[in-house]
């Protein structure tokens, strides 16, 4: 196995090696499409690995302008979760252990023998891992939100869609910016920036910095502390260099650094139910001695003796280059990324050792670094047939060390056990990739995409433990290691007719695929060793993109149904009387449903927008581990993360225009309907319906100066983002805006 690793290893570092070269000698963006230059409202957007119309490709998308989002205060992937309907997030202690899921599907495992189901692509970059999109957005042009299935140019952990994040690009003029933001709770962010030429002709940077802080919204009646904050500091640099006409590359730089201080769950019940029967199990004990935090679905109150926080690291570096060969376009982006977590977890919740209840304390440190090689040809548009074809070379390698210390008090003595828990996981994998459109006529073209991609996957797993045997919270001392492999082809297939000059109508069929994958976690047991087989899936949607009303209306809806076999999800089970979280291939889970944007100038003062999506995401088939509860039978379920409705609706208003002073009112409002949290069905992990109401009061002058007025969650509606069991309640995660709090933005550019 180690001569096969390291002939991979010198495959990619030799490839990698070749790409610079290509890049020192060859990145000139591709020009987007020639557009109304008066049409103020056409979106570019790169969801076909070249600038394009929004409007103009075969592909559900949701576009996020960046200087909105720093406007209203959103500045994760979870705050913008609330502004895609078909988006949704999970929030939990960590960043490890966030995920993203589009149409109902995703992976919420924390195993680092999984792959996410959607992925997140950062300036070309793929990230091998979710948790490593720790950044605050920073200088963001744009986020695409594409949905459905995109392995063919985006890659195998794309099944479910992709969040293409898009930073500025330094150009030849000067600008710099500072953006301070003050808001209740005592959170404050802070960042600034400045870009522009330094050899004029050939070389441009920029460099932007960014600073954040919050007390957070919940107490630890213990110590009186506030938790559930953070402390974030961070900065992205860009270098631009024209070599010459046809050559252009440019650097990317960029690191972060986050503490979190997210307990892991909030108490929110001491009792809980059994699925399907509704069985009550209590802990009267737990209740009495959990206390005298407040145990409701609205708490925000904790009490435990054991620091919780999370420190993430990230840094990466990126060289794109773009070589202009007559009208072809080559381009070579060549990447490494280093992401580091620790986390200290107080799992029992409690301030201390109970008789019967055991206390047990956690801390997992994971160490992650990606390297990634793509070189794609892009051809010329305009003609009978044009494509984007390359190759891809990945290289991801997870080390984790997880301890867990656990006291037993009883009448008469205390006893204490420790074990940790060493693991990792190396993942190799090659992609060939094409996708073309055949023009039939100025109308009518066809769309043909396929991705071959060959994938391999070893771990390496060994527990330690004081006890020769399994005790409460630790499994006995287990060593394994393996390896697998998988080749899969990605495909879409399609039809694209222009209606008018201004409506287009599409229908497409994709191939989805995702790596097999494997389960490891502290508790990782023999029975979780055997590799997962690959998820796959098939896709078809019917979209239609217009623009009505001399271009004011904009209104696009797509209709989509896809079917996955595999669905790799973890399921909680127990064993030797512990909860355990094992990673299973699910069986066969669907999704289905209708999404629409509408967005409208319905005057020169007035700007309407909404977007919805019904969704209906199920199990179709799920199949139970050996030995599992009668609690597994969970066919016609609901899938996680899925409600059957979600919608937003937006409108901003010029109150007043004075010349070169303007005052606007913007106000958004987010319906979410019920959502199952669990994919055991259970009825306590079940969100309700709510609605969320914002708004905001906008000064802006023409000299780049701007003061606004923030008010978030008006309504002040409480919500939990994950609801989750455990060995005596439920918890709650508590979101930002979990309650009202105001605000003030202060922007100026230079």
């Amino acid at each position: 196995m180690t001569n096969h690793r390291s002939h991979w290893r010198n495959r990619l570092f030799l490839s990698a090696a070749l790409a610079g070269l290509s890049a020192a000698s060859a990145m000139a963006q591709t020009a987007p499409d020639k557009t109304d230059p008066a049409d103020a409202t056409e979106v570019i957007v790169t969801a076909t690995r070249r600038a394009e119309s929004m409007q103009k490709v075969p592909v559900a998308v949701s576009v996020l302008k960046g200087d909105d989002l720093a406007r209203a205060n959103l500045n994760g992937l979870r705050e913008i979760s609330s502004q895609v309907p078909s988006f949704n997030f999970r929030q939990a202690a960590s960043y490890k252990d966030q995920a993203l899921f589009l149409r109902g599907l995703g992976t919420s495992s924390t195993s680092p023998g999984v792959e996410p189901t959607v992925s997140t692509v950062i300036d070309g970059v793929v990230l091998g891992r979710q948790g490593q999109a720790s950044l605050d957005l920073l200088d963001v042009e744009r986020i695409e939100v594409l949905r459905g299935p995109q392995g063919t140019l985006f890659g195998k952990n794309a099944s479910a869609g992709v969040l293409n994040i898009v930073t500025r690009t330094p150009g030849e003029a000067f600008r710099a910016y500072t953006d301070l933001g003050l808001y209740e709770g005592n959170e404050w962010r802070v960042r600034g920036g400045v870009s522009g030429a330094i050899m004029p002709g050939k070389w441009a940077a920029s460099l932007n910095v960014t600073a954040s802080h919050f007390d957070g919204n919940a107490r630890n009646v213990f110590n009186g502390q506030k938790v559930n904050g953070y402390d974030n500091y961070g900065a992205r640099t860009k270098w631009l260099f024209t070599v010459s006409d046809s050559l252009t590359t440019t650097l990317t730089a960029d690191f972060s650094h986050n503490k979190t201080t997210a307990p892991n769950g909030l108490v929110a019940r001491t009792v809980k139910l059994a699925y399907p029967t509704n069985a009550v199990t209590s802990s009267p004990a737990f209740a009495t001695a959990v206390a005298p935090a407040e145990v409701s679905d609205t708490t925000r109150n904790v009490n435990i003796n054991y620091p919780t926080y999370a420190l993430d690291d990230t840094w990466g570096v990126a060289l794109q280059a773009d070589k202009r060969l007559g009208d072809f376009t080559l381009t070579s982006i060549t990447a490494y990324r280093f992401w580091k977590n620790t986390q200290f977890q107080d799992q029992d919740k409690l301030p201390g050792a109970v008789i019967g209840l055991p206390q047990q304390h956690d801390r997992g440190d994971l160490h992650y670094d990606q390297m990634s090689q793509e070189l794609r040809l892009a051809s010329p548009k305009g003609g009978r047939f044009d494509y984007v074809a390359g190759v891809y070379l990945f290289r991801g390698t997870d080390s984790e060390v997880y301890t867990r210390t656990v006291t037993i008090l009883s009448a008469t003595s205390t006893t204490t056990h420790s074990g940790t828990s060493r693991f990792g996981v190396t993942n190799d994998s090659a992609a060939l990739f094409a996708e073309g459109n055949y023009h039939f006529s100025p109308a009518l073209r066809a769309v043909l995409g396929l991705r071959l991609t060959h994938d391999e996957v070893s771990y390496r797993f060994n527990r330690i433990s004081t006890s020769p045997v399994a005790v409460t919270g630790i499994q006995a001392p287990y060593a394994s290691e393996g390896q697998t492999d998988a080749t899969e082809m990605s495909s879409r297939a399609g039809l694209q007719y222009d209606l008018s000059a201004s409506a287009m109508f599409y229908v497409t069929y994709s191939r989805g695929y995702k790596g097999p994958a494997y389960s490891l976690a502290f508790s990782t047991l023999p029975q979780d060793t055997i590799a997962l087989k690959p998820e796959l899936s098939d896709a078809v949607e019917l979209g239609l993109k217009s623009r009505l009303f001399d271009r004011r209306v904009m209104a696009n809806f797509a209709v989509f149904e896809q079917k996955v076999d595999n669905y790799q999800v973890p399921f909680f089970d127990t064993y030797n009387g512990s909860s355990v979280t094992r990673l299973i291939n699910a069986g066969k889970v669907s999704t289905r449903g209708v999404e629409g944007d509408v967005s409208a100038r319905a005057s020169d003062a007035l700007s309407l927008s909404g977007s919805f999506a019904y969704t209906d995401a199920k199990i179709e088939h799920f199949l139970c581990p050996p030995g599992a509860a009668s609690s597994c039978f969970v066919d016609g379920g609901v899938l996680t993360f899925a409600p059957k409705w979600k919608g937003v609706a937006r409108a901003s208003y010029r109150l007043l225009s004075l010349g070169t002073t303007d005052v606007l009112i913007n106000a958004d409002v987010t319906y979410r309907s019920r959502t199952q949290y669990s994919i055991n069905q259970t009825p306590d992990t079940v969100s309700p319906a709510y609605t969320l109401w914002n708004a905001s009061l906008s000064y802006r002058t023409a000299g780049g100066f701007e003061i606004n007025l923030i008010g978030k969650n008006l309504g002040d509606t409480s919500y939990s983002p994950y609801l989750q069991q455990f060995g005596q309640g439920v918890t709650r995660f508590v979101p930002r805006d979990d309650q009202r709090y105001i605000g003030i933005n202060l922007h100026k550019d230079f």
